[in-house]
């Protein structure tokens, strides 16, 4: 049951951040509007869409990626201002220990962490659909990759070639498809182009040559030695109908594609994505990964900024907030860099994301016990 003294901090403490993200949300939209005004206005984007297509899917997306920082920023804020009012002293000659005070705070860090884990999952990658397809019609005048010479893992021993691909019309040139078993190529299919049929989700192939391998049959080879080609069948056609493991979808730019999955869709593409042989799972992997772990840092934020702004200090909010700046700033850097190692396969995703969290654990740990003091 919440006491008075855990309604007041808790009270002060939600109210604070909402307050801040809210007005920070604000310079950000005036901000994005008088960098995009131009694309509106020659777009001739419909006010319903700049505000329903984008700014409505812009505020989740930008208020969650900040809330660690502004929980912080608001916990150092109200909290030093209790402390120049000398209220923590009456709160602790009470008998109050500073375990206790701690309480409400930890409510509050749990409610924007619930919060944050449920909008990280579920709400805001369907919010990005919209806010990500609005920009790329809009703003990037559509998306086109601009990849050449590309190579796709389709299926365990199958690999797609294509020398270049049009996201707008959808149509690949140079096309073959190779099929490797044992480490030997057992067939490849070869298209001067293909093109995608959303009708019944196949591709048509134009001008297409097949070339099915037979090797020598097992009971027909010498011990110790090689198989050979037992024979090779050629085929020629005008077109072609094939239904494979590839779509269009596969060719968004990943990053758009990872920022689009909720939690159980992206858990089933890394699955697929794994069963391809994609090269990419790492960038997948930190993705998800990084939904829950960012929330979690609202804890130790918390608790720091609590530690940090729970004493009157000679140069008053501004210092502490200041301090509270640096810490997020270190932060953020660590979180960069051990991503960076996970992505480039020198660490395991799952433990690159936490790296950060666990380290300053140990920092709000040590603060939470120096103000103990």
């Amino acid at each position: 049951m919440l006491k008075i003294l855990d309604r007041y901090i808790l009270r002060r403490f939600i109210g604070t951040f909402f307050f801040s993200i809210s007005l920070m949300l604000c310079i950000f939209i005036v901000f994005d509007i008088s960098e995009k005004l131009q694309d509106f206005v020659s777009s001739k984007v419909p006010l319903r869409d700049i505000i329903f297509d984008h700014y409505l899917n812009f505020i989740p997306y930008y208020g969650n990626l900040f809330s660690p920082l502004f929980t912080f920023i608001s916990v150092i804020f109200f909290t030093s201002k209790m402390a120049a009012k000398t209220e923590f002293v009456a709160i602790l000659s009470s008998g109050t220990s500073f375990k206790r005070i701690l309480r409400p705070y930890m409510i509050g860090a749990t409610l924007i962490t619930v919060l944050s884990l449920v909008l990280n999952h579920f709400i805001i990658p369907k919010s990005n659909r919209v806010r990500i397809g609005f920009e790329d019609k809009y703003i990037n005048n559509g998306y086109n990759t601009d990849e050449r010479n590309i190579h796709k893992q389709i299926a365990p021993g199958t690999v797609l070639y294509m020398s270049d691909y049009d996201n707008f019309s959808n149509n690949a040139n140079n096309v073959s498809i190779e099929k490797i078993a044992n480490n030997k190529q057992t067939g490849i299919l070869k298209a001067d182009n293909m093109k995608w049929d959303s009708v019944d989700g196949t591709w048509n192939l134009q001008n297409v040559f097949e070339r099915e391998i037979i090797y020598s049959p097992l009971d027909s080879v010498k011990p110790g030695m090689p198989r050979h080609i037992f024979k090779e069948v050629h085929k020629f056609s005008p077109t072609k109908k094939i239904k494979i493991d590839f779509s269009p979808k596969d060719m968004i730019r990943f990053q758009s594609k990872i920022e689009v999955l909720p939690f159980f869709e992206l858990k089933d593409f890394i699955i697929k994505e794994k069963q391809k042989g994609s090269s990419r799972i790492e960038f997948f992997e930190v993705e998800m990964y990084k939904r829950t772990a960012f929330p979690f840092a609202t804890f130790i934020l918390t608790i720091i900024g609590v530690s940090l702004s729970s004493r009157k200090i000679r140069g008053g909010v501004g210092l502490q907030i200041a301090v509270g700046l640096v810490l997020s700033c270190i932060y953020i850097l660590f979180m960069h860099v051990s991503t960076t190692f996970a992505t480039s396969g020198l660490a395991q995703p799952l433990i690159a994301v936490w790296i950060p969290n666990i380290l300053f654990s140990f920092v709000a740990f040590y603060l939470f016990k120096k103000a103990q003091q």
